[in-house]
This record gives C-alpha cells, sequence and structure tokens, in this order.
C-alpha cells in the first residue's frame, strides 16, 4: 500500500506501520483522530485513538492527547499496529456469473457487492476467493500476490464484466493490453444532470488530499495519473442522464472522479457526493420518488457492459456486452414512469 501526496514516509513490518507527515501549510484546524483517518486509508477511529492512549501519535516529537488540533507545518509521526496476516487466498465455493470461458480466459459478470481481491477489511468472501476454489494454478503478475488471474478490477459496488487469466501466457498478453491502452471498455452510468452534449474528461487523477478514500482530478501531473473518459448521450430524464462511458485509461475510480469533476455525479455514489439530489425541484413529491430510487439501487450506478481485446491465442479482436442488472434496470424504469407523468 502507498500513502502518497502529504505523507511523506511510510514503512512497515510484519507488526507495525510507521507514518510520517507534514500537515500543509493551508490546512485548517481539526482534530488529530479525524484528521488521521482522512489522511491514512483503512484506519479506524478506535484504532488511532488507541494509537494516542499508547502515545504512539507524536506531533512535532511529543505525544498528544485526541483532543489536539493540529496545525500547519506539524510533524507527525504514528506506528499503529499491523497484525500479520497470510498471504495465501484460500478457496471458498462462493458462485460467479461466468458469462465466456475457454482454455486462455473467462469473462466474470459480476454483481454489486462483491469485492475483487482480499484486502483489509475483506480478507474472505471475495471474487478471487471463488476464482482460486473453481480454477486452480491461476498466474500472478510480479507484484501482484495476492491477486491470481486477476490482469484489472472494478469496484465493489460497480456491477459488471471482469476479465481473467487462466495461464501465464494470456496474463502477460492480456497485461500488455492493459497497459497499452487498447483494451476497448465501456461502461453505463447514470448521473446526475441533465446533459446536452457528448464530451471527453481529461486530467490527472490522484488522491484526495481532504478524504484519502476517494479520488480528485487534478491539473498538475506531479498529483496524479494522466486519465481520459469518453462519454456519450444515451437517454435524458431531465434531472438525470444515462451515459456510455469509454474508458481511455484505467485509474482508480476513474469515472466516479470525472463526472463529479464536471459536476454531474453518479447516481446515488455517497463518496462522490451522488447520494444527495443534486438537481430537480424542492417538492416533497420529488424527495421521495428520488428516495425510492435510492433504494432500487443502493450504490453508485455504474455497470461495466462491454470488453474488447485481442484475444491471446486466437489473436483476433472479441468483444462481449452484459445486460444491465436488475437494479439498474428497474431504477432506468422508474425515472422513464417520473418523466412521462410529470
Amino acid at each position: 500500500m502507498e500513502i502518497d501526496l502529504d505523507i511523506q514516509e511510510k514503512e512497515e513490518n510484519d507488526f507495525f506501520e510507521h507514518f510520517a507527515i507534514t500537515v500543509d501549510k493551508g490546512q485548517s484546524l481539526l482534530r488529530i483522530d479525524k484528521f488521521l483517518m482522512l489522511r491514512i486509508e483503512n484506519a479506524s477511529r478506535s484504532k488511532i485513538q488507541n494509537a494516542i492512549d499508547a502515545e504512539n501519535v507524536l506531533v512535532n516529537g511529543k505525544a498528544i492527547k485526541a483532543s489536539y488540533k493540529i496545525k500547519p507545518l506539524d510533524q507527525i509521526s504514528i506506528v499503529l499496529s499491523h497484525p500479520p496476516r497470510d498471504t495465501e487466498v484460500y478457496p471458498q465455493d462462493i458462485p460467479i456469473n461466468i458469462i465466456y470461458e475457454d482454455d486462455d480466459l473467462l469473462l466474470v459478470n459480476k454483481d454489486a457487492g462483491m469485492v475483487v481481491h482480499p484486502g483489509y477489511g475483506n480478507w474472505d468472501g471475495t471474487l478471487v476467493n471463488a476464482l482460486v476454489f473453481h480454477f486452480k494454478q491461476l498466474p500472478q503478475l510480479p507484484g501482484n500476490d495476492g491477486r491470481p488471474g486477476l490482469v484489472h478490477r472494478i469496484d465493489k459496488d460497480t456491477s459488471g464484466l471482469l476479465l481473467i487469466s487462466k495461464n501465464e501466457k494470456a496474463m502477460t498478453l492480456l497485461a500488455k493490453q492493459f497497459y497499452d491502452h487498447s483494451i476497448t471498455r465501456k461502461y453505463l452510468a447514470l448521473v446526475w444532470g441533465d446533459l446536452q452534449d457528448d464530451g471527453t474528461v481529461t486530467g490527472y487523477i490522484g488522491r484526495s488530499v481532504k478524504d484519502r478514500k476517494v479520488m480528485d482530478v487534478y491539473d498538475d501531473e506531479a498529483d496524479g495519473k494522466w486519465s481520459v473518459t469518453h462519454y456519450k448521450v444515451l437517454e435524458r430524464f431531465n434531472y438525470v442522464t444515462l451515459i456510455s462511458c469509454e474508458l481511455e485509461t484505467g485509474r482508480t475510480h476513474q469515472i466516479r472522479a470525472h463526472m463529479k469533476h464536471i459536476g454531474h455525479p453518479l447516481f446515488n455514489d455517497a463518496p462522490y457526493g451522488g447520494d444527495k439530489i443534486r438537481k430537480g425541484t424542492l417538492f416533497a413529491k420529488y424527495k421521495q420518488f428520488v428516495e425510492n430510487c435510492f433504494q432500487i439501487i443502493p450504490r453508485q450506478a455504474l455497470h461495466a457492459q462491454t470488453l474488447g481485446f485481442i484475444h491471446p491465442t486466437k489473436k483476433e479482436f472479441v468483444n462481449f456486452e452484459s445486460e444491465l442488472p436488475k437494479d439498474f434496470m428497474d431504477v432506468l424504469e422508474k425515472w422513464r414512469a417520473y418523466l412521462k407523468n410529470n
């Protein structure tokens, strides 16, 4: 795990994580426990408070209390407990929806809510746990331990297509296509606002300085990685718009960050502000309608619909599509009915 931007240094051993943070000169006063929750990925408030109580959090070389408010340019040193884990991925008999399979690869249609690979807080019950049960000896890329067969991933609450390699040759050839950005990837997304024209969003994507769990779009290449998303308007509902997004690059949360950046966050995408009414009236009837829609699709309205690539053995372009899941189809039908009746 890499902590970047304002965290200058991070070291790990089998039992502890060591962080060194220099507070930004523009930082406003904020309790240190809240500040560290925003800055350190997957660190709970209780874990941080335990570290403070154990005097494992130093500010400018001195132990502090949880009520301490950080100031610009404070030097913070933290030692957090980091229990050792077995890095082996254990097989679990979890159903997976395979839409295509041959000797080299398989295409999985992932349900929303399923984590792709084991990680902090999700050490089992993942798609990878299911894959190692159903398929033996899945390949791994160097530096990609614990993610056998994976050449890419999609977010937990995004549904749709995921490509899995079944041997080393396929893994290498498919990974190169992702690296070269020659894979065709299209997503369907429901976004807030009445988008009138097709367009392209670009920028450098990096972690937000305000919340480490989300990504922001920056103008400076020092702050992130270059990203390009092309989108086309498919259907308008006055207050929300159904679009198709084609990725030219594949950055973490790319579509989610890009659409928020242009003022059209994904419908019900809570971390990016899409779980509130962004467009529409203030009437109680409309508010209740939107709340009902949120209950129908209790996650970001994003579906990985299309994957196209050169087959590693056949050497020809193949293209796969998956149908929208029921929650996504149902919320579109609800918007269509609302538009018709209002």
